[in-house]
């Protein structure tokens, strides 16, 4: 049996946690001078805000605040296009498109993993209206785990916003959201939760550098992954 297989679930948890204390801390001191810069412009531009607290669901089924750069306008999911973001969309203030392109608009989550809502890696948290669509095995077994910044979810639908660009309506958007997006991202997530291990965290951590780096990683390899169904084949 190798090393990672005598590991138990439980010595996976703490392992993981310092990880993720670890890295989360270390990540704050070394980008706190990029960081700064872009509070102060936040402050100065659009409506003021530096930060966004959006409620997902997190461990246990439990709601939680995830942090962001503000990056749209505070009032955007009551306005036209609700949570779907279009290519020119409006609702983004001055310094989001860049902020969202870049991924830097999710840094602030480092504090939500250092305070244990979330890990570095783990299922992305969805806001209450998306995951009540999960199924209750789904969500059964994603409350056994924490959500996180990134993950094999975020890693596959790295495109998800430009893949319901290619719809014209927002009903359309939704149908094939709901329809085929969430239940295949419920079987990946699933799937990290029911196979994580320390070797997974970090393949995943690499994967997730690879991707943002490269634009794509070859995930598809990762033994028993669930494979796209269909209608997702050409986007993925």
């Amino acid at each position: 049996m190798s090393l990672e297989g005598r590991i138990s679930p439980e010595r996976v948890i703490k392992l993981t946690r310092f990880f993720d204390i670890f890295f989360s801390l270390l990540a704050i001191i070394i980008l706190l001078p990029l960081m700064i810069p872009i509070m102060i412009g936040l402050k100065l531009t659009g409506e003021h805000d530096i930060f966004y607290g959006q409620e997902r669901i997190g461990r246990g089924g439990e709601p939680f605040k995830v942090m962001k750069f503000a990056t749209m306008l505070r009032n955007s999911p009551n306005m036209a296009g609700g949570y779907y973001t279009e290519k020119n969309d409006p609702r983004i203030l001055p310094m989001g498109r860049f902020l969202r392109k870049t991924k830097i608009n999710e840094l602030p989550q480092l504090l939500n993993i250092l305070s244990g809502d979330m890990s570095i890696i783990g299922y992305r948290p969805l806001v209450v209206k998306e995951f009540k669509e999960y199924k209750p095995e789904v969500k059964a077994v994603l409350a056994k785990s924490r959500p996180g910044l990134s993950g094999i979810g975020s890693i596959v639908f790295r495109n998800e916003e430009e893949i319901l660009q290619t719809f014209d309506s927002h009903e359309e958007k939704d149908k094939f959201y709901f329809d085929h997006i969430m239940p295949y991202k419920g079987e990946l997530e699933c799937w990290y939760v029911q196979h994580k291990s320390v070797f997974m965290y970090w393949k995943l951590i690499f994967m997730t550098v690879e991707a943002v780096l490269k634009g794509n990683t070859d995930w598809k390899k990762l033994k028993g992954i669930p494979q796209p169904p269909k209608e997702l084949e050409r986007f993925l």
